[in-house]
């Protein structure tokens, strides 16, 4: 098959180009940084250089491919996040409409069905003659760096959700899997796969996470909502990300989105919380 791939050489993106290949796929990635464009080429894939914004590059990229793997990049700096990821859905739907792509992979987010997260669903609908598979994973591990600092600063870990709130947590490489079988698996349709690796409470993963670093007494703690956005908006995020990101925090906290990820929920992955807490610890070491 030809396959495109979104995300230029990040974790998902990376890792799923090389197993396509592998398994005899042709592979195009897609990047907006030219400096990728050799790194992308010893894969032994093809790079196509561009903004996901400009329908009419991805137009000329999808143009003789199978499929598409399509995610958003999450941009901390972008003043209106949600007029952003709308744009680029739509510029997905358009160069799709107007090729011969007839599988879509689109990677979105557990908390999607939160009213006034950033729900793709409305968008994607217009590919009513498209096989397209919606992957909803859950927080994912990596997420865990953004903490290092709060953790060697007050020893903590903070946000409006925490304790003995219930998460799905997943591994960037069991996510890989659940996007490489749904591009080169035939189906009809739309469907929503949700993808976790461990379901966890959040002082189950801070323990985890402190006895890897030396620190078993490590706690999850939950702050206020009016705390949380002050401290994002402290640290330099824009004020509706930060909204935005508060509302989903809540969501979690008060337990809606392990609700709606318990009534599809998915097989487990390989990749277990204990597992990624030896890359998190040898992160943390490296980090002064």
């Amino acid at each position: 098959m030809n396959i495109i791939v979104t995300g230029s050489l990040g974790n998902i993106s990376k890792p799923l180009a090389q197993l396509l290949i592998k398994n005899g796929h042709s592979v195009t990635i897609i990047s907006s940084n030219i400096e990728r464009q050799k790194d992308i080429e010893v894969l032994n894939a093809k790079a196509a250089i561009g903004k996901l914004e400009d329908s009419n590059f991805l137009t000329q990229t999808f143009t003789g491919a199978d499929a598409v793997y399509c995610m958003i990049p999450f941009d901390f700096k972008e003043q209106n996040p949600k007029n952003h990821f709308n744009k680029i859905v739509n510029s997905y739907v358009q160069a799709i409409k107007a090729t011969e792509i007839k599988q879509v992979v689109f990677l979105s987010g557990w908390a999607a069905d939160i009213a006034g997260s950033y729900n793709a669903g409305p968008i994607l609908e217009q590919l009513a003659d498209i096989a397209v598979a919606e992957l909803r994973p859950g927080s994912f591990y990596t997420n865990f760096y953004g903490y290092i600092g709060m953790i060697k600063e007050q020893g903590v870990i903070m946000a409006n959700y925490g304790g003995e709130d219930r998460i799905a947590f997943v591994s960037p490489s069991d996510i890989v899997i659940a996007v490489f079988e749904e591009l080169t698996t035939k189906f009809q349709g739309r469907k929503i796969r949700y993808v976790a690796s461990d379901e966890l409470t959040c002082d189950e993963a801070a323990r985890i996470l402190g006895e890897a670093i030396g620190k078993p007494e490590l706690k999850w703690i939950t702050i206020t909502e009016e705390q949380m956005l002050n401290g994002l908006l402290n640290s330099g995020v824009p004020e509706q990300l930060a909204k935005d990101l508060v509302n989903m925090q809540a969501a979690t906290h008060s337990g809606t989105v392990y609700e709606n990820y318990l009534r599809n929920r998915p097989v487990l992955g390989k990749t277990k919380l204990k597992e990624f807490a030896k890359e998190f610890a040898a992160v943390c070491y490296q980090q002064k």
